[in-house]
């Protein structure tokens, strides 16, 4: 019994830690055109970490692309974590998809593990360009 509850609170101190990490800046970093293998778009950026075999990372893809779309200024760019560890490391991702949101001059202004929903990607949008 004992055990069966410091489990239970460790699998809830991680699942608060990847919380505070979904709505959390990612310690100001910024991310350029080198780093990313693309231009920055003029008002923000959508940064999808994905991999080959990851389902929620396509319907990701296609919520960031229609989300981008809708947006002037704003750009997708899709990352293949496998091919790209130094970058995934660098920014402490743990699983895919991993989607990062940059502002204009490429700091990490949200972050969020998991597929998100259109209607968040386009709240944190507002963070960005605002």
């Amino acid at each position: 019994m004992v055990a069966h509850r410091a489990a239970g609170s460790r699998r809830a101190r991680e699942r608060r830690r990847r919380e505070d990490r979904v709505h959390g800046q990612n310690g100001g970093r910024r991310l350029d055109a080198d780093r990313l293998g693309r231009e920055l778009g003029e008002r923000a950026t959508l940064v999808q970490f994905s991999t080959a075999f990851c389902a929620p990372c396509r319907a990701t893809r296609r919520v960031l692309d229609e989300v981008a779309g809708m947006v002037p200024g704003v750009v997708h760019v899709e990352i293949d974590a496998e091919k790209h560890l130094d970058l995934v490391r660098d920014l402490e991702v743990e699983s895919t998809p991993t989607v990062l949101v940059l502002d204009a001059s490429g700091r990490v202004v949200r972050r969020a593990a998991g597929q998100p929903r259109r209607v968040d990607v386009i709240a944190a949008l507002g963070e960005a360009v605002g």
